[in-house]
C-alpha cells in the first residue's frame, strides 16, 4: 500500500528533503512518479493536514484513515494540480471533501474539539502560567460553541494562517462570504469569551 510506503519513508525523507524545494517542484516530481518526493511531500505536510482533518471528525484513527487517503489522491493526481493555488491550500481543500464525505457516512460526524492551548511564557511565575492555561482552555471551550462554518473560519485564518482568498478557494465560496463569516465568527468568539455561561465557566 502506497500509504504504509509514505510512512515507512517520511522520516526518511524529512532528513533529506532541501529548503529550497518548494512544494510545486515535489508535485511535479510526484506526477512523474517519484517517490522520494512523495515521501517528502508527506513530510512536510501530514501534520497541518492531520490537524485540519480532527476538525471535522472526532476521531484520531479515522482522521488517520482520512489523512491516507489524501495523500493517496496525491500520489494519483499529482498530474492534476494546475498551481491556481498553493499546494498547501489544494492539499486542505482535498482533505476537506474526504472529511464531509466521510461525515455525510457517519451521523456522529462533527468538529473536533480539540483547539490548541495558549502557550504560557517558561518565564511566567506558576499563578500566571494557571492563568494562562484557564484562558486557553476558556479559548477552547468558547471556540466550541460556534456554528460548523464559524469553526471552519477560525481554523484557517488563525490556526493554518490563510488568506481570505485561500479560504474562499478551501471552502468553495466567494470571498465575500468568507470575509463576512470571519467579522462574524470573531465577533461571537469575543463576546464568548467575554461572557462565558455557566457551564462553560465550570468547564474552564
Amino acid at each position: 500500500m502506497i500509504t504504509t510506503y509514505i510512512k515507512l519513508g517520511a522520516a526518511i525523507a524529512a532528513r533529506h528533503q532541501s529548503p529550497a524545494v518548494s512544494d510545486d517542484d515535489l508535485i511535479a516530481r510526484v506526477a512523474a512518479g517519484d517517490k522520494l518526493a512523495m515521501r517528502s511531500l508527506f513530510a512536510r505536510h501530514r501534520t497541518s493536514v492531520y490537524r485540519w482533518l480532527l476538525r471535522f471528525v472526532r476521531d484520531q484513527a479515522a482522521a488517520e484513515d482520512l489523512l491516507s487517503e489524501v495523500f493517496l489522491d496525491v500520489w494519483q493526481q499529482a498530474d492534476q494540480f494546475e498551481g491556481r493555488s498553493s499546494v498547501s491550500t489544494w492539499l486542505m481543500s482535498i482533505a476537506r471533501f474526504k472529511a464531509l464525505s466521510a461525515g455525510r457516512r457517519r451521523t456522529d460526524a462533527a468538529l473536533d474539539e480539540t483547539i490548541e492551548a495558549t502557550v504560557a511564557d517558561p518565564a511566567n511565575d506558576p499563578e500566571s502560567t494557571l492563568q494562562e492555561k484557564d484562558r486557553g482552555e476558556l479559548l477552547r471551550q468558547a471556540l466550541i460553541q460556534l456554528s460548523l462554518e464559524h469553526r471552519q473560519i477560525i481554523d484557517l485564518v488563525y490556526y493554518h494562517e490563510k488568506t481570505i482568498e485561500e479560504c474562499a478557494q478551501i471552502l468553495g465560496i466567494p470571498a465575500a462570504t468568507v470575509k463576512t463569516r470571519v467579522f462574524y465568527a470573531r465577533k461571537k468568539l469575543a463576546g464568548l469569551v467575554a461572557h462565558p455561561s455557566a457551564d462553560l465557566a465550570a468547564a474552564a
